[in-house]
């Protein structure tokens, strides 16, 4: 997790009042960004190191791809300070807009982990 992220730029996400269950959902229906969903649940802002998402065995680029693809669901949000790129996940919107959502993703992601506390992925 990042310690200081600072402001840094906002890059392009859709406003709440836009993010779109189907969107969400079709997002998070790959493994890889529902793993990403779970560390991103235990709050503050994450860089973009797949060994701290717990997704070493993936290229740089496949994890931008990604993160590019939860970004322009609503799900989560990008600041870029300097050359890294921080995320956190757009809980407050997503809790508006669908109540009960991300808790529930949260619960069935813990359920399905032998021996998990939570649902939160490697570093969360």
């Amino acid at each position: 997790m990042a310690e200081d992220a600072g402001e840094g730029e906002l890059l392009e996400q859709p406003d709440a009042a836009d993010i779109e269950l189907v969107k969400v959902l079709h997002a998070l229906g790959d493994p890889t960004r529902l793993h990403l969903l779970g560390v991103y649940a235990g709050g503050g802002r994450y860089d973009c190191s797949s060994e701290r998402l717990g997704v070493g065995h993936l290229h740089k680029s496949t994890l931008s791809h990604h993160l590019r693809i939860m970004r322009r669901a609503g799900i989560t949000s990008t600041r870029v300070v300097g050359r890294n790129r921080y995320v956190q996940l757009r809980r407050a919107d997503l809790d508006a807009r669908f109540p009960g959502l991300v808790d529930a993703l949260v619960r069935a992601l813990g359920a399905g982990r032998p021996g998990a506390g939570g649902g939160r992925g490697p570093g969360g």
